[in-house]
């Protein structure tokens, strides 16, 4: 069987891993938890950005602790078009008191932060994806013993510190 072969197959002399059907299975779960926070950040990053939703004014009347660290925040949007104030779900990282552009889902029953603040937020899920895809082409070239690894694991950490450095001033700027 050729070296090449044996790759594919998992058939290394003196070594143990996952055969060609492991790591296949490998590659997608990667892929799907490495994809799925981009994806759900989509919806966060039209309602910041403006794409979709009413634009206006949001106060957080009132935030209650729920417990491990988790807040249910309440207050009201007032559009920028006019009409009354409607009550609304604020943004658990809020607090009581604040005053703050933001854009009312198209649900109507939340506002989200919009502005540097809003898409940083949102960002941060895009930023654990980045991260987790980082080092998954080092891991198929050292798997199919191709040339580049060096350069797949100078670039995985590169971009694994980009997307760990956009995760946290995500989460800081919705502190």
């Amino acid at each position: 069987m050729s070296e090449f072969a044996d790759v594919l197959t998992g058939v290394t002399p003196g070594r143990r891993g996952p055969g060609l059907f492991g790591k296949i299975i490998l590659i997608v779960l990667w892929l799907t938890v490495s994809v799925m926070p981009v994806y759900f950040a989509v919806p966060a990053l039209r309602l910041a950005t403006g794409q979709v939703g009413t634009p206006g004014t949001l106060t957080v009347k009132s935030c209650v602790a729920l417990g491990q660290g988790r807040y249910d925040c309440k207050g009201t949007f007032r559009p920028d078009s006019g009409g009354p104030a409607i009550a609304v779900d604020a943004s658990p990282d809020s607090d009581a008191g604040d005053v703050e552009r933001a854009q009312l889902t198209p649900e109507g029953d939340r506002a989200e932060p919009t502005g540097v603040k809003g898409v940083l937020a949102a960002l941060a899920l895009v930023g654990v994806g980045l991260g987790g895809l980082g080092y998954l082409p080092y891991v198929i070239l050292y798997w199919l013993r191709l040339p580049g690894r060096r350069f797949a694991a100078i670039a995985g950490a590169v971009l694994t510190a980009a997307g760990l450095l956009l995760a946290v001033a995500g989460v800081g700027a919705s502190l």
